[in-house]
């Protein structure tokens, strides 16, 4: 008799995501700089600067990055900051 193997499934913690949840995603352009960028995520969506500067690297190289998430209510103004800035940003 062959025993078979079943991996255990996590129990997923509804807690910490809801429906409401959204991704305030921030795409790249070729136009700003990273310092631009950097400064404009510390400024509006309140990074510490290692964590700005991460997620201009990833904007720089897979093209968009999740910079922070809320509901689309908490986001939508940090949406509209980042637009003033000429910066590319959806929610999602």
């Amino acid at each position: 008799m062959v025993k078979e193997k079943y991996k255990e499934i996590p129990d997923l913690d509804h807690t910490t995501s809801t429906v409401d949840e959204h991704q305030l995603l921030l795409m790249n352009d070729d136009v700003h700089t990273f310092d631009y960028v950097i400064d404009a995520l510390i400024d509006i969506c309140n990074h510490t600067p290692q964590q700005a500067t991460q997620c201009t690297m990833i904007v720089h190289y897979k093209g968009s990055c999740d910079v922070k998430k809320g509901t689309f209510e908490e986001l939508r103004p940090l949406r509209k900051a980042l637009l003033e800035k000429e910066l590319k940003a959806s929610i999602y």
